[in-house]
Parts: structure tokens; sequence; C-alpha cells
């Protein structure tokens, strides 16, 4: 985290999962920094209810100077029936439901914000539109170039757009290529994402075992610094706000690389 402040960037993004709970760890993060901003990428609807959301949105930006942005999604079956026991609804309208319930959220008038950073991990068509229409944007997941131009049509010129771009400083194919297979092999197996690189123009072939070549460098960035910079230029000039860059590391180990992130940071 203060390499990432100390390399110029101006905000710091981090998934929930089973980890650590998404507002207790964006405290840590907003307390330990001075002006970077702290994303949830993303929140899980069925993690807490939508007036502890509110809660918890309001409260992070009164403590931390509106330094906080709560990103909101649906999640996976999984996660959502198997390890929390509830009933996983209908993505779009259980999203939509949970924004309206957070929007009246009845808490402390000194407290309640009226113009609140949320923001959507929205993949498909019906939950950009959402996004676009009840909350400040989207921030999409393992989507490439093309996706973002799409999405920014559906989202119009106003609303955030801030997709993910996971890259690897390495010039090795077999390297870069590992890499991605393991980062991936996971994806591959929740619908979805799968329908989501479906529209994108994959191939059912391109998703098999541990996907394509084609589909991995999507995916992946990988290369000189040079060639990983055009990429997410690419996100750019399609139309996002900002590019949340996973650098991952070429040796395969968990954590971040963090000499892509020092070459890559603001000039």
């Amino acid at each position: 985290m203060n390499n990432v402040e100390k390399f110029g960037f101006g905000s710091l993004w981090f998934p929930e999962a089973t980890s650590f709970e998404s507002f207790s760890l964006a405290a840590y993060l907003l307390a330990n920094s001075n002006k970077l901003i702290v994303g949830t990428g993303i929140a899980n609807i069925y993690a807490r209810d939508a007036v502890t959301s509110a809660q918890g949105h309001d409260g992070l930006n009164a403590l931390f100077k509106n330094r906080f942005i709560l990103g909101l999604g649906v999640s996976h079956v999984s996660f959502v029936e198997e390890i929390r026991g509830h009933k996983f609804g209908k993505p779009v309208s259980s999203m939509s439901d949970y924004l309206e319930k957070l929007g009246n959220a009845d808490i402390d008038p000194n407290l309640r914000m009226k113009d609140r950073n949320i923001i959507l991990a929205a993949l498909g068509p019906r939950m950009l539109e959402l996004a676009a229409a009840k909350s400040k944007g989207a921030i999409p997941y393992s989507v490439t170039p093309d996706y973002t131009a799409k999405a920014r049509e559906i989202l119009g010129p106003e609303a955030w757009l801030c997709v993910e771009q996971k890259v690897c400083l390495t010039n090795i194919e077999s390297e870069a290529r590992n890499v991605a297979r393991k980062q991936m092999g996971r994806y591959l197996r929740w619908p979805n994402y799968l329908n989501n690189w479906m529209r994108m123009g994959f191939k059912e072939a391109d998703l098999e075992g541990h996907g394509s070549s084609k589909f991995l460098d999507a995916m992946v960035c990988w290369g000189s610094e040079k060639r990983i910079m055009s990429y997410l230029e690419e996100h750019f000039s399609s139309g996002a706000d900002h590019v949340v860059v996973q650098a991952l590391r070429p040796d395969g180990m968990e954590g971040t690389d963090f000499s892509v992130l020092q070459a890559l940071a603001p000039k």
C-alpha cells in the first residue's frame, strides 16, 4: 500500500471473496494512507444488508474525507449459497432491490450522504444499464479494450467506467502463459464470466481446459513495459476513465509485482 501511494498512483482496489471483510480492510487502508482513494472490487451484497452498506460507505467517507468508493457485486452462486448459506437471486433484480434499500436506508442524518461513491461489478448489458441508472458507474473484471468500448456505449458519457486489467512484466512466453493459466483457471468455471467472454467473441474452444493462448493473452497482457502500457492505453482510448492494474509476478507466486507498478507509475 505504501508503495502504491509512493509511486504516485491515486487509488487502490481490493477484492473480498472469503478474505478480509471489505469495510474493515478499507478502514485500515484509509487510516494508513494520506491521499489514496480506496475502493472495493467488489463487496458482496449478500455479505451485509443494505443499511449496513449505507453506514459503512457514509462512515468511511466522513472519517476519511471522501476517499472511499464502494464497488458492489452479486458475486457467484457458490460464494452465496454454499459458503454464506443465502439464496442466490436473479442478479439484476437483486442488485436493483439492494440499491433501492441502500438509497432509502434510515441512518443517522448527521452521517447520511446524499451523493454516494457507489459503482457496480457489471458485465452484461442489463447490469451495465442498471449501473448507469442507479450508481456512479461500473467496474468490469477480466475484459478487453473492445469490451470497454461497448460498455462505454451502454453506460453513456457520464458514468464512471473502471476496468480491471491483469499484466505480467516478462518477455518469456511460457512464463506469461503459466501465470495466466493459474490466474484464469478459477474464473473459467463461473457462468457469468463464461457468458460474458462468449459475448466478447471468444469461442467455446477458447474457454475449454486452461483456456486458449488467444484467451490467455487477452486476459493477462505480458511483454515489455512499452507493450503493457500500450494495452492499458487501449482501454483508455476505448472509453475507460480508470484502469485497475493487477500486477502479477512472472514466477507465478502470490502477491503483487511492485516492479510493474514502479515501471507504470505516473511520470
